[in-house]
């Protein structure tokens, strides 16, 4: 489980495969202490699990449906992801509880930045849509931020400048790529109020 406070960002140092691809991550910004072989990391929002550890190196396996479900179909090397080590017992939870199963992909098609803020329209896959509410939980990339407007396509982002600083986020231009996760708790209450609204049909 991951709770969408960014640790920090990691530059994809390789790739190499060609189904299943190996992903290195150097994780010189984020601490690797106690992390060990079988460990999972939300990796832009996906969990993945270690494969490899070496130094600040950390090597992970993606397998073809999280590439085409996800962006890290897209990447390439020298790109830069936001990283987040599991949530252990005792740890605060200072975003929302996320399990870094990514529902679907969006796209970035407006952004208006002012001196200390950036704001992103973002376009949703209308089966995420449903479970996008205003004021809501979201996670974006890994990053557990508050929903601002919903319109029937998409909805809107209000960043601060301490997520700009410590995730990619405020790199991202028009037409760029994000996951999207919505916490499992919302997506049941949803779910479950369709199905007595159609059983009433």
């Amino acid at each position: 489980m991951f709770t969408g406070i960014v640790a920090g960002m990691g530059r994809i140092n390789h790739i190499e495969g060609k189904e299943v691809i190996r992903i290195v991550i150097d994780f010189s910004m984020v601490s690797t202490e106690g992390l060990a072989e079988g460990a999972s990391v939300s990796v832009d929002g996906v969990c993945l699990t270690v494969v490899e550890i070496d130094g600040q190196m950390v090597s992970f396996d993606v397998i073809p449906e999280t590439l085409s479900l996800t962006t890290l179909g897209e990447k390439t090397e020298g790109h830069w992801i936001n990283l987040e080590r599991a949530l252990k017992v005792g740890d605060e939870l200072g975003g929302h509880i996320l399990s870094g199963h990514i529902l679907g992909v969006g796209e970035i098609i407006e952004r208006s930045t002012g001196e200390e803020h950036l704001d992103i329209l973002i376009d949703c896959p209308s089966d995420v849509m449903k479970f996008v509410q205003e004021k809501g939980y979201i996670a974006i990339d890994g990053i557990s931020l508050t929903v601002g407007q919903v319109d029937e396509g998409g909805f809107s982002l209000h960043l601060i400048p301490e997520t700009l600083r410590f995730t990619t986020i405020g790199g991202k231009g028009l037409g760029e790529h994000v996951n999207i996760e919505v916490d499992s708790m919302t997506q049941t209450i949803v779910s479950t109020v369709e199905k007595i609204l159609g059983e009433r049909v």
